[in-house]
């Protein structure tokens, strides 16, 4: 009866310790989209994702604020399961979420705060960002203006940014309607 005792711990354990790893391997990526709260919104119904943080990257001042980040992008951290997705299909779904196309912004955000670009976490992320990005530029027939950068240090965005879509959906909506997020990215991305 102990063997079967220590068997039935051993196996437990062993599962646990499977389990453990799994949570452990999650990555992340920084993607900048103009508005943070849409990349957020955006990305959280993403195949694979677990989280979407709404932040500050690519500046050099400490401890930017919503009120104060110049220089900034306005960013989301995704935290990814690699098992589900992978950084290639994320920067894809990035992609199809913005309108790459335009240098000042995005929709009716525009100001160097709102300019899109995926922040690289190494040379391999790197090189799949600008494979994309040229794939994506054959693929419209005009520049894109996304910059892929270097990964820079992630601020997280004030409490009341994060789950807006979530915590404030009249409020959202009313912005991406009166925005005319829906229509931007269909002119941009149409049947293709």
């Amino acid at each position: 009866m102990n063997k079967l005792l220590f068997a039935a711990a051993a196996a437990s354990t062993l599962m646990l310790a499977q389990a453990a790893p799994a949570q452990s391997k999650l990555k992340t990526a920084v993607f900048a989209g103009g508005c943070f709260w849409s990349i957020e919104k955006a990305f959280e119904s993403a195949p694979g994702v677990t989280a979407a943080v709404s932040g500050y990257s690519g500046g050099f001042r400490p401890n930017p604020t919503y009120e104060n980040h110049e220089g900034y992008l306005e960013a989301v951290r995704v935290t990814y399961d690699p098992a589900k997705t992978s950084y290639p299909k994320l920067v894809d779904y990035f992609f199809r979420n913005i309108d790459p196309t335009d240098p000042n912004g995005q929709i009716c955000d525009k100001g160097p705060s709102y300019r899109t670009a995926i922040f690289a976490g190494n040379a391999e992320e790197k090189q799949v960002a600008e494979e994309a990005k040229a794939r994506v530029q054959k693929l419209l027939n005009v520049p894109v203006a996304t910059q892929v950068r270097n990964s820079a240090p992630f601020h997280i965005a004030e409490a009341y940014h994060q789950d807006f879509a979530k915590k404030n959906p009249a409020r959202y909506e009313a912005y991406r309607i009166g925005c005319g997020r829906d229509r931007a990215l269909k002119v941009v991305w149409g049947g293709r």
